[in-house]
């Protein structure tokens, strides 16, 4: 999941704007999209040079970088429901007595306080991503943990895989090197995960699937291709309409 090791390796500034830059183009950090320099791109008859158009792009397909970021997992948050909700208002530039007639809750210097809590919640981070970063140059032991995927559903212990842990897991299970054949589907969740995970490379990033199609790949990889349907939509990797007529990668 090469988008997922871009999201959590961002910078805080490039995760607000939405996107990385490299020497030939820039990459949206939601979902993987590629903008090449040096190309204009079209948008409702109007031509946008690539960053402009890599801006279009978060807005069209993601609404804003905000929203995309305020819908993910509360344990990848760390916002209770009741503070995402509080930051949706404040997002939508509601003052503190609109935000407590939507939500019935005390009064005008209730909200006020709220506030003041989420206000220390960010100094406290700020805190703490400093001494992370500092941590790095001195802690020489620190395990290569595999991205989390940022749509990823039931974040807990299952998702503390290091690298080597992985590596270990994909040869035991796979047949080849090229992990295009699955021996047999895992007993344990975080062997699961890494499966799934090394799956999600069959699929393409912005196409839509019919559900013969997800069975017709799947079924190359492993006999029991409803199964792995399944986990791919359990874990958060795969999407689907509700009619189950088209399948794709979660963004």
């Amino acid at each position: 999941m090469e988008n997922a090791e871009m999201f959590w390796n961002a910078s805080q500034d490039e995760l607000k704007q939405g996107y990385i830059e490299d020497e030939n183009q820039y990459i949206c950090l939601l979902c993987g999209t590629a903008v090449q320099k040096g190309i204009v791109y079209p948008d409702d008859g109007v031509l946008y040079e690539a960053k402009r158009y890599m801006r279009i792009h978060i807005e069209t397909a993601h609404s804003s970088v905000f929203e995309y970021l305020i819908d993910l997992d509360k344990k990848l948050t760390g916002l209770t429901d009741h503070q995402n909700r509080l930051l949706r208002l404040f997002y939508q530039g509601k003052n503190d007595a609109e935000v407590q007639e939507e939500t019935g809750i005390g009064s005008a210097s209730t909200i006020r306080n709220h506030r003041f809590v989420l206000k220390e919640k960010e100094r406290q981070a700020k805190l703490f991503l400093a001494m992370m970063e500092l941590l790095k140059d001195k802690d020489q032991h620190a395990p290569a943990f595999v991205p989390l995927h940022h749509k990823a559903r039931m974040v807990d212990d299952r998702y503390n895989v290091t690298k080597d842990e992985e590596t270990a897991i994909l040869k035991k299970y796979f047949r080849n090197d090229s992990m295009d054949a699955l021996k047999t589907f895992p007993p344990k969740e975080k062997q699961r995960l890494i499966i799934l995970q090394q799956l999600t490379n069959h699929f393409d990033n912005d196409r839509k699937y019919e559900e013969k199609e997800i069975n017709t790949i799947l079924a190359a990889v492993y006999d029991d291709h409803v199964l792995l349907r399944r986990y791919l939509i359990e874990y958060g990797f795969l999407d689907r309409k509700p009619d189950g007529s088209q399948y794709w990668l979660k963004k």
